[in-house]
């Protein structure tokens, strides 16, 4: 019986109806632990999957191409490699996703509602697979910061119509911050929560501690809100890793 079982779920996943006009754009580096769970948590569900690789030095190429997805090369940065990914992507609805974030179940029905309305992007709850205290705190401040500030992070994900990107000035090609200056220029008025999280490891804040990789966050924020250009932030970012 669980062999017939599976064998019914396992049909049913292979005739699902693909969201048609949807370009996921996965940019990555060095992610060939996490990217094949990204990948699958999207099914067959997207038209195409695009992996932009910044150089990775692992098997991310071998684990994208693996899983199907269509495989670019980009220099090193995450706006550069999303604006890579954007122009070479075919479809009109692009949902750029970091390579450590998997999409919790329901995502499908919240991005087809979502597509209902290309005046407007969306973007997903924000959780991370860590049942710590300090991961549920984390995640409550993030849910503040997008109520109040409407101001989402990369790692949320982000489902937008090209024509919306165009006209606030597309994808910059920035070394950091490049979500926080696309969703500044969006504003609140074409943001939009979606009904299901991006699940995203833990692990960087795991490593080095929750209080300090949130207080090097906050602090590249608060210089982008000061003009520094991002390529100064982006020195501060990797001083402050070491």
């Amino acid at each position: 019986m669980s062999n017939l079982l599976e064998s019914v779920k396992n049909k049913m996943r292979n005739t699902e109806s693909v969201i048609a006009g949807l370009s996921v754009v996965i940019p990555a580096l060095n992610a060939a632990r996490t990217l094949p769970g990204a990948v699958a948590a999207l099914g067959r569900l997207p038209a195409e999957i695009v992996v932009v690789d910044g150089g990775s030095t692992d098997a991310t190429a071998a684990a994208a191409k693996e899983r199907g997805a269509r495989l670019l090369a980009a220099p090193r940065g995450r706006g550069v490699q999303i604006a890579a990914g954007v122009a070479a992507a075919a479809g009109p609805w692009l949902l750029i996703l970091h390579a450590d974030t998997r999409l919790a179940p329901g995502w499908e029905a919240a991005v087809r509602e979502a597509m209902r309305n290309p005046g407007r992007a969306g973007y997903f709850r924000f959780a991370l697979d860590d049942h710590s205290p300090a991961a549920r705190r984390l995640e409550r401040a993030v849910a503040w910061r997008c109520r109040k500030l409407a101001l989402p992070y990369g790692d949320q994900g982000l489902l937008i119509h090209r024509d919306l990107l165009t006209s606030v000035g597309g994808m910059r090609p920035l070394p950091l911050m490049e979500d926080v200056d696309l969703v500044r220029r969006l504003g609140r008025a074409r943001l939009a929560p979606l009904d299901a999280a991006a699940v995203t490891s833990a692990e960087r804040w795991r490593r080095e501690g929750y209080l300090r990789r949130s207080a090097r966050n906050l602090s590249c924020l608060a210089l982008w809100f000061l003009g520094v250009p991002p390529r100064m932030i982006q020195s501060v970012y990797s001083r402050r890793r070491a």
